[in-house]
């Protein structure tokens, strides 16, 4: 019984009970398909009423049967508030079993038929339910609805029929709660009724349901009107007339099956709660899984970016393009001083040079994070597969890689930062002297050094690479710095290098989304408070 199924438990049957203690009982017929309710219920009252035959289901449309005088009772919504109410008759003329009561209908059903019958004695009140293991699902969880909603079960099952596992259950759902159940073995050849009658007994005993009383009903032919012959039904109706007439011994069974009821409730709010607890750890523990991969992720990406592994390759190549070839480097070393010099030779010519560089950094970079996204995700994935939990939310979807679009998405961020990074050049660049001329020839060489700076940290480059990557910064560093001073370079490589970070931060939170969206954010949320309730109704059950 899930939490919804409590609810409609407290609004059907607690709350009204509690409200009235001393209005009718509603004793529930119900049982498996076939078991012969409806004929069962025409017999109680004598006359047809409800609709029985051999095509299923014939009761769709639950009948509450009740003597006139109770009719206040059941009209309004006091029980069973969701269902609606019509109004039913007793017809004059007796019709037989087949035609009797409403056609079933393929519609949901959302309303109970109320049918007056003096017939029905004063104090009870009967309610044909669908089968409890129908085909139609509707026909289930209705039935389900009206047992939760019962004073007492009237139970019919056949000597074919009554060790079926689904009418077991809720007989044993039944001691849960301590109801008083009436159990009606039906169809019982002659010769076979000691023998059924010792089995079924039995098992009531071991399963706690020793004080249901047990009704045999003979195999016998049905009248022209489908219905038993009174003798057949005599010994149950007796019952439920004595039931009726004792007001006292009414109220001792409304108060019995409703503590029995509470303190059921209270068992399964209580499971409720544990399981959503546990819903609640599995669901920090699988966010907390998919947040380190790509925490992890997004961590080797920087490092990336920091340890000179972005100098190798293209980007050196296009970089030495741009800066000239390396007898620059040895006439830089041997004249420092005539560096300012040859900066303005570098921007004389055309633009290109530069752009091939800020080119090959967002092939690099964007390769790098699409690489460590993927990682992520398999890493994600694996993790979240090794969880019972999180087999069931991944089910057949395979998150092992990165999703449609997403190395668009890092180029397309990537040409974002460099276009932030140029901004920040433009920005710097105010004021100073010859401002026309920097911003007219060396935005993009400007641009193209500060990102060869900012990836230029030589932490896990070896041997030659290390005086290549090594060189290549300092030409970049010094060319800054005669442009911008030495503080203004620090300040942008940190500025810029924080921009990436954020960026690539971002990219890789958009990519775990696939996995945290799968997960509630309100799991565990009301687990204490489910437990609170669980203990409130526990000492509710306790005290009555």
């Amino acid at each position: 019984m899930d939490i919804r199924n409590c609810v409609a438990q407290l609004d059907d049957y607690i709350l009204p009970r509690y409200r009235s203690l001393d209005a009718p009982l509603l004793a529930v017929v119900g049982g498996s398909t076939g078991a012969g309710k409806s004929t069962l219920v025409n017999a109680l009252v004598g006359h047809p009423v409800t609709r029985a035959g051999a095509i299923r289901p014939t009761t769709r449309q639950p009948i509450l049967l009740h003597h006139p005088a109770d009719a206040p009772w059941f009209e309004d919504q006091r029980v069973l508030q969701s269902l609606g109410r019509i109004r039913g008759a007793v017809v004059a003329a007796p019709v037989p079993a087949s035609q009797a009561g409403p056609a079933p209908d393929a519609a949901p059903i959302s309303s109970l038929v109320l049918v007056g019958d003096p017939a029905v004695p004063e104090g009870i009140a009967l309610l044909d339910a669908p089968d409890v293991d129908s085909i139609s699902d509707d026909n289930r969880k209705l039935a389900g609805q009206l047992l939760a909603a019962a004073d007492l079960w009237v139970f019919v099952t056949t000597a074919n029929r009554y060790a079926d596992a689904v009418p077991w259950k809720l007989l044993l759902d039944a001691a849960s709660r301590d109801i008083m159940v009436a159990v009606v073995l039906d169809r019982v050849p002659p010769a076979a009724e000691a023998e059924v009658s010792e089995d079924l007994r039995a098992m009531l005993e071991r399963e706690g349901l020793g004080n249901a009383g047990l009704f045999v009903i003979p195999e016998v032919a049905l009248d022209r009107l489908g219905m038993l012959p009174a003798a057949a039904t005599e010994a149950l109706g007796t019952w439920l007339r004595n039931l009726a007439a004792d007001a006292a011994g009414r109220a001792d069974i409304a108060r019995r099956t409703l503590n029995g009821t509470v303190k059921a409730l209270s068992q399964r709010v209580r499971l409720v709660a544990e399981e959503s607890a546990e819903q609640g750890r599995a669901a920090g523990r699988l966010g907390a899984d998919a947040r380190a991969a790509y925490r992890d992720a997004v961590a080797r990406i920087l490092d990336a970016t920091k340890d000179g592994a972005l100098l190798r390759g293209e980007v050196l190549a296009r970089w030495q393009d741009f800066v000239g070839t390396g007898e620059f480097f040895r006439s830089l070393e041997q004249n420092i001083g005539r560096f300012r010099d040859r900066v303005g030779a570098f921007f004389r010519g055309e633009p290109t040079p530069a752009i091939r560089v800020e080119t090959a950094i967002e092939t690099g970079l964007q390769a790098v994070i699409v690489d460590e996204a993927a990682n992520a995700a398999e890493d994600a994935d694996q993790r979240w597969r090794s969880d019972p939990a999180g087999r069931r939310l991944l089910g057949a979807d395979d998150l092992s890689g990165t999703s449609p679009g997403f190395a668009d998405a890092v180029a397309e961020e990537i040409r974002a930062w460099q276009g932030s990074l140029m901004e920040l050049i433009r920005t710097e660049g105010q004021g100073k002297r010859a401002q026309a001329r920097w911003l007219s020839f060396g935005v993009n060489g400007l641009g193209a050094a500060l990102m060869i700076v900012v990836f230029s940290m030589t932490a896990g480059l070896t041997g030659l690479e290390i005086g290549v990557a090594g060189g290549t910064a300092v030409v970049g560093q010094k060319l800054l710095e005669a442009v911008f001073g030495e503080d203004a370079v620090r300040r942008l490589a940190r500025t810029t290098r924080d921009d990436l970070h954020t960026r690539c931060q971002n990219l890789l939170q958009a990519e775990q989304r696939r996995f945290l969206d799968r997960l509630d954010p309100d799991s565990g949320a009301g687990a204490d408070v489910l437990a609170g309730h669980a203990e409130a109704l526990k000492r509710l059950a306790g005290a009555a």
